[in-house]
């Protein structure tokens, strides 16, 4: 099966089913979430996916449109939602209908007047150019089999000054295919597209268009499945960088 449809037939698995159900609050703070964002939102948005807490990076300010690259159940855009204010809009993207309709159904539970879902894929944006202040993603981007395409996307829905906040895997050294391919389960969703090399992950930033780019926090990933081989092979990473301003 190809590496996209791979991701979205498990990602629709994951919006009926759920996932680590019993534990995805314990995992959600193992991300960094507070105890407080979890409880301030629908519980079904807390998935227990993802390898960090981008909204709590982003310096997300009262007013701006925030789109949620990815966004799932919809814990991030509604985290968004409440640091812009109702002055404010978050926008979520996701590429698969059943995860979309989760979404949608989160949001009438939690009365989210600011918050849009909308179906679509992130190599291809169903946004506007120019029209949003601040991107974030939670571990999706590395799903994607052209990041560079991603990133540009990003680039251009992005106001002049804009910038983006993205959690993420990258790889440290080569990973054997025949450890990818071993991988079952959820934890082989991961690998479904491969994902890029720290360095050649940073220089898509750039090759977009991206300035003042940062490593803003780093931790070393552990999520269930793992294979002991993969220690030391991945790092999760909360990148930070800007759109240029005019």
């Amino acid at each position: 099966m190809h590496g996209e449809q791979r991701v979205k037939k498990r990602y629709a698995t994951m919006a009926s089913e759920g996932y680590h159900k019993n534990k995805a609050a314990e995992r959600a703070k193992a991300m960094g979430y507070s105890e407080e964002e979890i409880g301030s939102v629908p519980q079904e948005a807390v998935m227990g996916v993802g390898c960090g807490n981008p909204t709590a990076l982003a310096d997300l300010k009262e007013g701006e449109t925030v789109l949620d690259l990815g966004c799932g159940g919809g814990l991030d855009a509604f985290l968004a939602a409440r640091r812009v204010g109702k002055t404010g809009r978050a926008i979520g993207v996701d590429m698969t209908p059943e995860m979309i309709a989760k979404a949608q159904a989160n949001a009438a539970k939690g009365d989210y007047p600011n918050v849009e879902f909308r179906l679509g894929q992130i190599e291809r944006l169903p946004v506007a150019d120019g029209t949003v202040d601040a991107i974030i993603s939670n571990c999706v981007i590395n799903h994607a089999g052209d990041k560079l395409a991603v990133f540009r996307e990003a680039f251009r829905v992005l106001k002049p000054g804009g910038r983006v906040l993205v959690s993420d895997l990258v790889t440290e050294g080569e990973i054997p295919d025949d450890v990818i391919r071993e991988q079952e389960d959820a934890w082989a969703m991961w690998f479904a597209a491969k994902p890029l090399d720290r360095q050649a992950y940073l220089d898509a930033i750039r090759r977009a268009g991206f300035r003042e780019l940062q490593i803003v926090a780093e931790r070393v990933p552990d999520y269930p499945g793992m294979d002991a081989r993969l220690a030391g092979k991945l790092a999760s990473i909360q990148v930070r960088a800007c759109k240029p301003a005019l």
